[in-house]
């Protein structure tokens, strides 16, 4: 085992491999907040990846109900549980990740998940924390909440599924960071599959070998954004680039909102992985449910988040996800206009930071009608 430095829990991390960092990782920005569980990115990922034989319960993208949304069932839960309980020392994770936490002979800390786990990809929809008792009414915040978790392969720095294929079928690409799987060299022993906490590689059992998430790559070459990004019509999605703390690039969109606001953060960051997709965490949420999905950072970013109307920088950056079909790499926010730029800096969009509100009278004078809508 080597010894790699993980910044998301601020310490250093056993890993298989001697960690070397691509020349840039890919990284993306979703804003749970905007998230209505249309699955529209799912069915766009599914028309376009996977609807060959041996695919048919793939979903290399998809949107669950938290807190009782999983596919496949109980993916969170049971990682989390096998892991037991681990503190944070402000910034530091003490306990231990899925790599430290590995069995004798076993390289990392995983389950197989069964053919009936994949069954119910809908399960949990819209159900939310708790009972409702008869005649509850709003105070200002919702006793009972849920919330919507689109998910896609993180494309880890490091990644549990290449640590752990024993053929070395897995790997990531050296200009954007994108974990791939060689599908010449994979033999199908599927121990990618048990290895990755979120449960997105998959096996395909009539061509025997595993599958997962490419992040589109072919559109990431043309300088676009993945399907699913572009299919997104709540715009919660932003692709781009991600630096680590000392590469901090201040007017590119994901380092500002990671590193410098800290608006965004990682999925289950204790278990290890470094994931490089980034979530504005739920306004509604309890904080304890928000700190393990999230990390300690979570009430800060939740905070952070609903004062973003009155940071023209913050949500000027808002206002770019979903703008544009092509990869943001870099920002700026001109007058009330949020612009974004591509890899050389050419322009590719340009977004209005607020939109004007105009009243209308409630009673139209001309129509002798009332009005529903005002505004």
């Amino acid at each position: 085992m080597a010894k790699v430095f993980n910044w998301q829990i601020n310490r250093e991390t056993d890993y298989w491999y001697t960690g070397v960092r691509p020349q840039r990782q890919f990284g993306a920005i979703f804003d749970i907040n905007k998230c209505i569980a249309c699955q529209t990115c799912t069915v766009a990922c599914k028309t376009t990846w996977t609807g060959g034989r041996g695919q048919e319960y793939m979903f290399w993208n998809n949107v669950e109900s938290k807190p009782f949304g999983c596919y496949p069932i109980m993916w969170d839960v049971r990682i989390l549980d096998m892991l037991g309980a681990g503190a944070w020392n402000g910034a530091t994770y003490a306990g231990r990740t899925i790599f430290e936490s590995a069995p004798v002979r076993q390289r990392v800390l995983g389950w197989q998940p069964s053919d009936f786990d994949y069954a119910h990809p809908n399960i949990g929809e819209d159900e939310v924390n708790r009972p409702i008792e008869g005649g509850a009414y709003f105070t200002g915040k919702h006793a009972a909440w849920m919330f919507y978790l689109a998910r896609i392969c993180n494309h880890c720095t490091y990644p549990a599924c290449l640590a752990a294929c024993p053929r070395g079928a897995i790997y990531k690409r050296k200009e954007d960071g994108i974990v791939l799987v060689n599908q010449k060299h994979c033999r199908g022993y599927q121990e990618c599959v048990k290895a990755c906490p979120y449960k997105k590689v998959f096996y395909n059992a009539v061509e025997g070998v595993s599958q997962k998430c490419i992040a589109c790559y072919p559109a990431i070459e043309r300088r676009e954004q993945p399907q699913c990004f572009m299919a997104c019509i709540g715009k919660i999605r932003m692709q781009g680039w991600i630096n680590p703390p000392e590469r901090i690039v201040e007017d590119n969109p994901l380092d500002y909102l990671v590193h410098i606001r800290k608006v965004a953060l990682p999925l289950f960051p204790q278990l290890g992985l470094e994931p490089n997709v980034y979530y504005i965490p739920p306004v509604h949420v309890s904080d304890a449910f928000l700190t393990q999905m999230f990390g300690p950072g979570a009430r800060k970013a939740v905070e952070t988040y609903l004062q973003a109307r009155k940071d023209k920088t913050l949500a000027g950056i808002f206002t770019l996800l979903g703008s544009t079909p092509h990869t943001v790499s870099f920002f700026k926010i001109e007058g009330d206009e949020a612009v974004g730029f591509d890899d050389d800096r050419n322009e590719t969009c340009r977004v209005p930071i607020s939109e004007p509100v105009v009243t209308r009278d409630a009673f139209d004078e001309i129509l002798q009608v009332g009005r529903h809508n005002i505004t």
